[in-house]
Parts: C-alpha cells; structure tokens; sequence
C-alpha cells in the first residue's frame, strides 16, 4: 500500500500549463518501469504523478469548458461523477467511479487501469496525480492511499481525504483493522 499526501490506455497525454506550449505523452508501458523505479526512489515517483496531476486539473477545465460545462470548482456534486469518468475515459486512462464511504473519505474505483498490474506493487503515479489533481480541486492537501486488490490486473482503488482522516486510516490499517472499516469509521 501506498499513502501520499497529495479501453487499455495506449496514450496519457495531460496538458501541461499553457506556457509550457507542448503535451507530454506518457504511454501505458511506462507504468511497470516506473512501478519498478518506485521501489528504490518511492517519493520521486508520487511527485512527479502529483505535478501531473496538477496539470491534469487544467486539462480537466478546458476539457469540461469543451463540453460547455462550469469550471470544475464550481460544478454540481451530481454531475461531478459523471463528468470526471467521461474525462477520464476520454483520454484513453481507463474507468473511474467515486464511491463515498463515510463524510471523510471517498473510494476512486478504477478499471482498465494500466498501472494496476496483476504483479502487484501499488500504483504509486496514480495515488500522485490523484492527490494532486484532487488537491488542486479541493484546494487543500489530499491524501491518497493507494488499497488496490491483490492480483487483479487493471484495478485500482484509491482511497482520498484529508491528510489526518488518511493517516487515521493508515494508522487503523497497520493494526490490522481493513481499509473499508477503517475509512468508514474516520
């Protein structure tokens, strides 16, 4: 498991800021070499999801203006959902669904998934550009604990809160208490 505080997917193109004047093109095979980077240098790998997912924000208001939609800070907590998994399923990154599980802490469900191998290993870019494109949204830091099944090629499940409710749940986790209770307990 992995905390940070902050179709198959042939092409991850964020956006980065528009003086950067170009697209970064991260393709899905990069996944298991940066997964085996993540073993020795853990905390670069979550930072450079976490600026990515920073940028990721800003693609998501020009795409959502694209589709004649508010801009994300202001967008109705139904539509949220919805709009976030067309995004998401547009650029080719797979399915995401958020699932509440108490007042605290939200579950992204994620399938078709690139980073989540069947070998296992976490999905340490994702809980960084979760935490930062969710951060960014919330404006506040967020938390991600990266709780994907074991084995289960193409699936993620991330974990999202506050910083404290995330190390409460860490924290449950690691006396043996599972993810699900704890989080619905924070």
């Amino acid at each position: 498991m992995t905390a940070s505080n902050g179709e198959r997917h042939a092409d991850m193109s964020p956006a980065l800021p528009p003086t950067a004047l170009r697209r970064v093109s991260v393709p899905a095979e990069l996944f298991d070499g940066l997964r085996l980077a993540a073993a020795s240098v853990p905390d670069a790998i979550r930072d450079a999801g976490f600026v990515t997912g920073q940028a990721l924000y800003d693609q998501f208001a020009a795409w959502l203006q694209d589709q004649g939609e508010t801009a994300p800070d202001h967008l109705a907590d139904d539509r949220f959902p919805w709009l976030l998994q067309a995004f998401f399923h547009d650029l080719g990154w797979g399915r995401v669904e958020l699932v509440p599980i108490s007042e605290a802490v939200m579950s992204l469900e994620a399938s078709e998934w690139s980073e989540a191998g069947a070998s296992g290993g976490g999905c340490p870019v994702s809980v960084g550009v979760f935490a930062g494109f969710f951060g960014r949204l919330a404006e506040a830091p967020i938390a991600v604990l990266d709780v994907s099944p074991e084995g289960e090629a193409g699936r993620g499940r991330f974990l999202l809160g506050s910083v404290d409710v995330m190390d409460y749940v860490w924290e449950a986790m690691q006396r043996g208490i599972p993810y699900d209770r704890a989080a619905a307990s924070a």
